[in-house]
């Protein structure tokens, strides 16, 4: 059905890593998960399917980019690769930023996550 489709998780909790790994996992896809954006950057040669980015990265010991600015390096390598945006952000403002940058779908983190990432890797994946 999904052909083993390959989906990168890019969150630096790792506890919604490790969520999103196990249930997508158990639903046949392929998953790799990166604590940070700039990881993900350079895997992006293994042609994921679908990037599930975070906002907003926190990193104690050095400088990291935030998901904005992961967003646009994807975009400028693979820019046929579709992402997911997740964010504690409820703000319209960066919603609409997103939206106007391409973003394929935007979640926040609430207790639907895995449902609402669910229907929206599965919308995306039936438009393709």
């Amino acid at each position: 059905m999904n052909k083993q489709k390959l989906i990168f998780i890019v969150d630096d909790d790792p506890f919604i890593n490790m969520l999103v790994v196990k249930r997508f996992t158990s639903k046949g896809y392929r998953l790799e998960a990166f604590g940070f954006g700039e990881d993900c950057l350079s895997s992006l040669n293994k042609n994921p399917d679908l990037i599930i980015l975070d906002y907003y990265f926190i990193d104690h010991e050095r400088k990291v980019m935030n998901g904005m600015e992961i967003f646009d390096k994807i975009k400028e390598f693979r820019p046929e690769t579709p992402v997911i945006m997740l964010s504690n952000q409820e703000k319209g403002e960066i919603v609409l930023e997103l939206a106007r940058k391409g973003i394929d779908d935007y979640i926040i983190k609430d207790n639907n996550l895995l449902d609402n990432l669910n229907i929206a890797i599965d919308e995306l994946f039936e438009r393709k």
